[in-house]
């Protein structure tokens, strides 16, 4: 009688984890899709750094390694992205290798770019940023093989995206008036410092994410999870694609 009622007694201290642990994640997810206005633009190069930049000559490190640093840290849909991409990574081999795909991917259109000046529409490229986001995580619960019964290579999506993600960098550096004698020495060094940005915010993800998997509800809650970015990341395409239309 007494285990009985032991095993009940865990149980029940299980399930109130698990709805505490579920009630974090959809707090959570409230709370960011009520913010996603201030968000979705929170990553745009701010006023005062612009100007400082552009007041700048010759070669200048410290500057624009700082600036692609605090670039990537704040891009939020950079961020989100990335949490999908190794969401379910845990061998350090896959996770260096989706991360190398991706850095690939952003550095040459970031660095073609803007030595090249390609310009692209910053609402339209963010809203294709923004539906990678909503890609990845429904890549990550199956959707694809479940609804469409075919599944691209997780390495040339997150290669493309990476792609996309670099030009929609890349559009943000081409609304500042940098000076020409130098600007492929300082857009390496930016090149750089989003390369540091990403690995401190990737760093922060991978605790968390192995914090969470040391918890019997992660597999339980990965689908609700993935279910949030998807939201997230239409809710990010959406204002972008809504400020295209309007703005």
């Amino acid at each position: 009688m007494s285990e009985s009622l032991s095993s009940r007694r865990r149980v029940n201290c299980r399930l109130l984890a698990d709805v505490l642990s579920l009630s974090v994640v959809l707090r959570f997810a409230v709370v960011v899709l009520l913010t996603a206005p201030a968000f979705a633009f929170a990553h745009n190069i701010s006023d005062s750094n612009a100007q400082f930049v552009q007041g700048l000559t010759g070669s200048a490190p410290a500057p624009f390694l700082y600036l692609g640093a605090k670039h990537m840290v704040t891009g939020y849909d950079h961020l989100l992205y990335l949490l999908g991409v190794v969401f379910f990574l845990r061998r350090l081999r896959d996770i260096l290798l989706f991360v190398t795909l991706f850095t690939i991917g952003h550095s040459i259109t970031l660095m073609a770019g803007v030595l090249s000046n390609v310009s692209v529409n910053a609402y339209l490229i963010d809203t294709v940023i923004g539906l990678s986001v909503v890609y990845k995580a429904f890549e990550n619960i199956g959707g694809f093989r479940r609804w469409f019964g075919f599944q691209i290579d997780s390495r040339i999506a997150v290669l493309v995206f990476g792609l996309c993600h670099g030009l929609g960098l890349a559009t943000k550096v081409q609304e500042l008036s940098l000076a020409k004698d130098s600007l492929v020495m300082n857009m390496l060094n930016f090149n750089i410092g989003v390369e540091i940005g990403q690995a401190l915010a990737l760093l922060c993800i991978l605790v968390l994410l192995g914090q969470w998997r040391r918890q019997n509800s992660f597999q339980r809650h990965a689908f609700v999870a993935n279910t949030v970015l998807m939201s997230l990341g239409f809710t990010l395409a959406g204002y972008q694609f809504a400020g295209y239309l309007w703005g």
